[in-house]
């Protein structure tokens, strides 16, 4: 297993990743005084020689290696021992496309919830419908108030 290499005193500062792990990155400890960098006993593991992955691990992601999905003809060229990685650039109507293609080959991404990402879709296409709908309503008694002012006169 890959060892994690936090940055010194991470666990004070939110800026240095308390309670935000895409933060929780590797800086080398360049102070004076700093104990990290002495190597110090209780202090957390630097990197150095020995530290290295396995050659055969090395850019795998959960044991799969990554291929990045641009299209439909991407998808359905993807192995079992690979895992898709969805590109940001793709728009939302092909996603879709993708998204059910996906679930039906069972489809393994890491960047990507395909499930998820279809009941939202759902969900908001029918919020954008029931909003028409009630902008027609309001249209039509809109409508109908004209006419009775006009039958009043």
């Amino acid at each position: 297993m890959k060892k994690r290499f936090l940055r010194r005193k991470w666990y004070v500062f939110a800026k240095l990743g308390k309670g935000r792990r895409k933060k929780q990155v590797w800086r080398r400890p360049k102070g004076r005084h700093a104990k990290m960098r002495e190597k110090r006993r209780g202090y957390g593991a630097s990197p150095s020689v020995g530290f290295k992955s396995a050659r055969a691990d090395r850019g795998k992601i959960m044991g799969m290696m990554p291929v990045r999905i641009n299209n439909m003809k991407d998808l359905l060229n993807i192995q079992k021992n690979e895992i898709a990685i969805m590109s940001a650039k793709i728009g939302s109507l092909k996603k879709t496309e993708m998204a059910r293609k996906a679930l039906e080959l069972n489809v393994k991404f890491s960047n990507f919830d395909a499930k998820k990402f279809l009941e939202d879709f759902e969900k908001r296409k029918n919020e954008r419908k029931q909003a028409k709908d009630i902008k027609k309503i309001d249209e039509k008694k809109k409508e109908v108030k004209v006419e009775k002012k006009e039958d009043k006169k």
